[in-house]
């Protein structure tokens, strides 16, 4: 049976899945979602890992064993993602050989509380990257001051990144410069390039809660022609951001140069593309961002409501005046993306730390338990 999602890659894009957890592993569902839906990946962060570990039983068992070995919550914490992150990417392997390294990748996202630690992210994911040992691994770093050069760094030892938490376009660019910077470090050493996958991964639905709420305050003081501009504004902003972005890709690697170099493109990722206002469509941010050479990750909803009613068609780089009327219209209602994107960055790297630091507890929590509960005598 084709899916919506098979069609989709026909214009050039993947579909990878914003979701892990043991129940996905251990029912077959992401093995059935990779060869009936034609699902090319799959992206992990500590807010999904979060949600995963502390309430599913299913981490019980492994839980209460490693807690009775002696091991601290650390080390629990990371056996526990790990084995999800290698039982994904042995799914996953054998598209990764088949696409000959371009799909097939999972994704594993250094300690968020590291984002403004070069050395420490570099150090982390190199040991990560170890510990896994599985070639369609792509270590996620942010896309802080601190994270870009250890973008450039990881990369240049042959490392598959995704580059996380993308807001801005000034930002993007940065990121695709860093990527740039690897290949030719590598090509100069005369290390291959052929090999090393990369994505960026630039946020999307985020960016209209946060221009929607501006919007929203200044309705009261707007009347008339101008109250009704304002309200045009309105769910547009994040796809013409990321319309933007895509026109500096195609500048960037659509040129004979790169070609030259046989690297793989950096990939634009839309990431955040779950829909938050139930005004919008659900598939809006899938719909809306359709193009060659990207990825798109989707959150359980919405990969089920795109599979049921997504619409094929390319879109990415479809009315790129409106796009360009949207950014002209937050300017002269001075509402300053950068602004936006500056804060939605810090909030996400919190954020990202904040689930991380809930998952730790939960875990520590579970291991004290179970530690008192071998001290009481044997657990039934």
């Amino acid at each position: 049976m084709t899916t919506s999602l098979f069609e989709l890659h026909k214009q050039g894009q993947s579909i990878w899945y914003d979701q892990l957890s043991r129940s996905l592993l251990d029912s077959g569902e992401l093995d059935r979602m990779i060869r009936e839906d034609g699902l090319r990946g799959l992206t992990s962060n500590p807010t999904i890992f979060e949600k995963a570990i502390s309430s599913g039983q299913e981490y019980e068992t492994q839980l209460r064993d490693l807690s009775r070995e002696g091991r601290s919550t650390m080390e629990i914490y990371e056996a526990l993602v790990i084995d999800d992150i290698k039982s994904a990417a042995d799914c996953f392997r054998p598209l990764y050989e088949e696409s000959k390294g371009t799909d097939g990748f999972v994704s594993l996202e250094v300690n968020p509380h590291l984002a403004h630690d070069t050395k420490g992210t570099i150090d982390e994911a190199l040991r990560l990257w170890r510990t896994v040992n599985r070639p369609n691994l792509m270590m996620k770093v942010p896309a802080t001051p601190e994270g870009i050069p250890a973008v450039r760094e990881l990369l240049g030892q042959g490392l598959n990144v995704n580059v996380t938490l993308i807001f801005a376009v000034p930002v993007y660019e940065k990121v695709m410069e860093a990527y740039l910077a690897a290949i030719d470090a590598r090509r100069t050493k005369g290390l291959p390039v052929n090999g090393i996958a990369s994505v960026a991964s630039f946020f999307v639905s985020r960016i209209d809660s946060a221009v929607d709420k501006i919007i929203e305050e200044k309705m009261p003081l707007k009347m008339g022609a101008a109250r009704t501009e304002l309200e045009l504004l309105r769910g547009k902003a994040a796809i013409a951001n990321a319309k933007t972005a895509y026109q500096v890709f195609l500048r960037v690697f659509a040129t004979d140069s790169f070609r030259a170099t046989g690297a793989h493109v950096q990939r634009p990722l839309w990431a955040s593309t779950g829909t938050k206002n139930p005004r919008y469509s659900d598939v809006l941010y899938v719909d809306g961002l359709i193009g060659p050479d990207t990825v798109n990750t989707v959150p359980p909803q919405t990969y089920d409501a795109f599979r049921d009613h997504g619409r094929i068609e390319r879109t990415l780089d479809a009315d790129l005046e409106e796009s360009r009327t949207v950014i002209a219209g937050l300017e002269l209602e001075e509402i300053s993306l950068k602004d936006v994107t500056d804060r939605l960055t810090t909030e996400g790297v919190k954020s990202f730390a904040d689930s991380f630091d809930k998952l730790i507890a939960s875990i520590e929590e579970r291991r004290l338990a179970a530690t008192r509960a071998v001290g009481a005598g044997p657990v039934r």
